[in-house]
């Protein structure tokens, strides 16, 4: 076995501590890569504090994962060591099912479903340790290229944030002529707004406040709307062809689904803790779509580090120690962070 430095939280409202954990040898078909950097996500959040339940204690997060390969498996033909590679929300699945042999190994129906890259139960039959720590051993069919264009600091977090916003994007036709609006100006809101502007996108943002105006109109929105101003909710209303909401809480179901024109699509990506409800007279009435995205198969992931390459997009982040996690979640939580925290490994040691 391999021992990795780590930082791990043992209850939910305890706090990280450096520790070491254990990572398997590499097998025939998996490659080992020292983790250099690991985004923060909110996520990771829900998870460490048990938001969502079911979280396993000791818990070390992290699916914003770029590194350096350094050992490679026998039968390994997709990377080689001092490749450049990142990993995301997965690191395994079946293989063999419907969804797994169409790409979309997020939605894994055979036995065991899709392994997550914390907090489920791996093929060495222990609970998975994300990217808190300073090295993992993964399958290769799970690992992706990070292209020279980007530094191993801001893939980090397009492995989740990327993903995440691009696959609804690209699935709901999000491109020239459409008129696209993304809720939240955060980790993800940030990323979307770049990417749907990429796609070419009339990209719009809708706030709370003015106070990301700035930020928005340089990520590629052409206009910020702050619903805390009289009027605001009522001059968007049928404006949209396509609204992604990137919030993880307080989310107006209603308001929103207004904002679509006839037939339009709102997609939802943040997980909120509390239930949201809707009038399906809103739905119903105009033929209006409100559906779900989660992340994007390995093969869209690598097809989403590619596009950013290509048209110089990037996250905004802010490099932390792993001494400074539980004060990055607490930033977070409160929309402190402009606009995603990126762990540092190196501090680790």
């Amino acid at each position: 076995m391999k021992t990795e430095i780590a930082y791990e939280i043992d209850s939910p409202t305890g706090k990280f501590a450096k520790t070491t954990i254990e990572r398997r040898e590499v097998g025939p078909t998996e490659v080992y890569f020292e983790i250099k950097y690991a985004g923060i996500c909110h996520s990771d959040i829900h998870t460490a504090r048990n938001e969502w339940k079911g979280t396993s204690y000791p818990c070390t997060p992290g699916h914003e994962i770029a590194g350096i390969v350094t050992e490679i498996g026998s039968q390994v033909t997709k990377f080689k060591v001092g490749d450049r590679v990142g990993v995301g929300c997965l690191v395994d699945s079946c293989g063999k099912c419907e969804n797994c042999r169409a790409g979309t190994e997020q939605f894994c129906s055979g036995p065991g479903g899709t392994i997550w890259t914390y907090n489920s139960m791996g093929r060495d039959g222990k609970i998975t340790r994300g990217g808190y720590s300073t090295g993992i051993t993964v399958e290769q069919d799970f690992v992706c290229h990070i292209p020279d264009a980007i530094t191993l600091a801001q893939a980090a977090p397009i492995m989740c944030a990327g993903i995440t916003t691009y696959a609804p994007l690209k699935r709901w036709g999000a491109g020239p002529g459409k008129e696209v609006a993304v809720v939240g100006l955060g980790g993800l809101g940030h990323m979307g707004v770049q990417i749907a502007a990429a796609l070419g996108a009339t990209t719009h943002v809708i706030s709370r406040t003015r106070s990301k105006e700035a930020d928005a109109r340089r990520f590629g929105a052409v206009k910020l709307h702050p619903t805390s101003e009289d009027g605001v909710w009522e001059s968007l209303e049928g404006k949209f062809d396509l609204v992604l909401s990137t919030l993880s809480d307080g989310v107006e179901l209603d308001q929103l689904v207004k904002c679509l024109k006839l037939g339009g699509v709102l997609v939802i990506v943040g997980l909120p803790e509390h239930p949201t409800q809707t009038h399906l007279s809103l739905i119903v009435g105009r033929q209006r779509i409100v559906t779900g995205s989660q992340i994007g198969g390995i093969g869209q992931t690598q097809e989403v580090l590619d596009f950013c390459a290509e048209k110089g997009i990037a996250p905004q982040i802010e490099i932390i120690g792993g001494a400074d996690i539980d004060e990055a979640y607490d930033k977070v939580v409160n929309s402190q962070v402009r606009y995603r925290y990126v762990i540092d490994t190196a501090t680790f040691k």
